[in-house]
């Protein structure tokens, strides 16, 4: 999971100053976490303690409310008794990396990623993003090699995986939805040699840079195994004490060596 952190941090300088090269520093003075971050550590949250999805979701989000959250999101934070708002954005993707590493079996991968998306996200592309992002985790966590992740994110999601990052590079805009985002971030993982690798290919696209890369950082961690170290470190670095607590404790108790 501090996979898809570090990727967050690393391409929240970059979301409105696109860079279509993967020649970059991977961390500036300004490189920060932003709501991907968040709420990935508020779904963490609610597995390690048994919780709700969307009380969680809720507090973290009204603990930090100037991370640059969607509007609709934005208005979801503010109501006292928040429902979902059939919302097809890729915040439903960006915050649900912990599902895959957490859980043992496609389905219930399937069911707690649904959770997560629908306390909000409940359009059927949210939700549709939410757990193809899970399983693509889970698979790569569990074993699967890439060709075998590629054909079931796309048997099962209809995804066109079919393309490769330098196809996509040109014409690639921003674009907040989550069919237009999770399988351009499973193409940067399929098409990666490393973890930072990855993470290059990712901010290399443009667009919404900061949640390309979270959601690609979480699957390229579970499939390469370790975040490299100076990596890791420097993103938990950056994280304030209270969320760096729960990412440690949820690493400690579901994120695997290889």
């Amino acid at each position: 999971m501090i996979g898809a952190i570090a990727g967050d941090m690393i391409g929240s300088v970059y979301e409105f100053d696109n860079l279509p090269s993967k020649d970059f520093p991977l961390f500036r003075g300004d490189s920060f976490f932003t709501d991907d971050s968040i709420l990935t550590l508020a779904v963490a949250k609610a597995i390690l303690e048994g919780g709700d999805y969307g009380e969680e979701i809720w507090a973290f989000g009204n603990a930090y409310p100037d991370a640059s959250y969607g509007s609709r999101f934005s208005e979801w934070l503010g109501t006292s008794n928040p429902g979902p708002y059939e919302s097809w954005g890729n915040g439903a993707a960006m915050r649900v990396s912990p599902v895959g590493f957490a859980f043992d079996t496609v389905a219930d991968v399937l069911i707690e990623a649904e959770k997560t998306a629908e306390v909000s996200h409940d359009h059927p592309e949210g939700v549709k993003g939410a757990q193809a992002t899970a399983l693509a985790v889970f698979l790569a966590r569990t074993g699967s090699g890439k060709a075998n992740i590629c054909e079931e994110i796309t048997r099962r999601f209809r995804y066109d995986l079919d393309r490769t990052v330098d196809e996509i590079r040109p014409n690639y805009h921003f674009d907040e939805s989550c069919q237009g985002t999770v399988p351009e971030a499973v193409i940067c993982f399929l098409e990666s040699k490393s973890y930072e690798d990855a993470i290059r290919n990712a901010i290399s696209l443009g667009g919404d840079s900061d949640t390309l890369a979270c959601i690609t950082g979480g699957i390229a961690e579970a499939y390469y195994g370790d975040v490299p170290a100076e990596i890791s470190e420097e993103a938990k670095f950056r994280l304030t004490p209270d969320l760096l607590e729960i990412a440690e404790k949820f690493c400690s108790k579901y994120v695997r060596k290889k």
